[in-house]
């Protein structure tokens, strides 16, 4: 016997917050974060479809960046751990989960990137809760794939930031094997220009 289910839906997401510290040293840069979501959309448990979590999660972690504007080498990383309360429509509580992001790219322009990214996830913990039939069903998951992506001149001292990537999972355990793609944009100040130096001026 089989079947195919769809749903799609327009719908109101959670309010997501984050903050993070940042530090620079040269080509060096590395920086902490912490960042969760506020329940506040429409999460309905007998859909298909939803952009809500339906229950509150934080994920605090570091990154670091490698960036060489010279010779336009950039080198990302980023890894953190996610934990979840229970969510009460499904009296479902996820387990701690480890992940790493990283990204590898060339630019070959001052505005233009073109590289490789990927990610890996563990789930550390088991699920647990009424509603966890299946037991600890830990997932894991490992992705590779293309990322391209365009720094955007604004006013103001402000500058746009796109990137597109896409994403093959290599090898997965208790979760499907997809392709995804995402689309991200950013503004952001832009970073000051180098003054030209001026030749000294000796008063006599």
């Amino acid at each position: 016997m089989s079947g195919v289910r769809t749903d799609n839906r327009t719908t109101v997401s959670d309010v997501f917050y984050q903050g993070t510290l940042k530090w620079n040293q040269g080509v060096h840069n590395e920086m902490v974060y912490i960042t969760g979501n506020i329940p506040s959309g429409t999460y309905d448990p007998n859909r298909l479809a939803n952009l809500n979590l339906g229950f509150v999660a934080w994920d605090a972690g570091a990154g670091y960046t490698y960036f060489d504007p010279k010779t336009g080498h950039e080198f990302s990383i980023v890894g953190g751990l996610t934990y979840s309360l229970p969510n009460p429509y499904l009296q479902y509580q996820n387990g701690i989960d480890f992940h790493v992001d990283w990204a590898a790219s060339q630019f070959l322009s001052k505005n233009f990137q073109i590289g490789v990214a990927g990610y890996f996830y563990q789930q550390i913990t088991d699920d647990s809760g009424p509603g966890a039939k299946l037991g600890g069903f830990r997932g894991r998951a490992i992705g590779i794939g293309p990322q391209i992506g365009f720094i955007i001149p604004m006013s103001d001292g402000y500058q746009g930031y796109l990137n597109l990537r896409g994403y093959k999972d290599l090898e997965v355990e208790n979760r499907a094997s997809t392709w995804s793609t995402w689309v991200t944009f950013a503004v952001s100040a832009a970073p000051p220009e180098h003054a030209s130096s001026k030749p000294a001026v000796r008063k006599h």
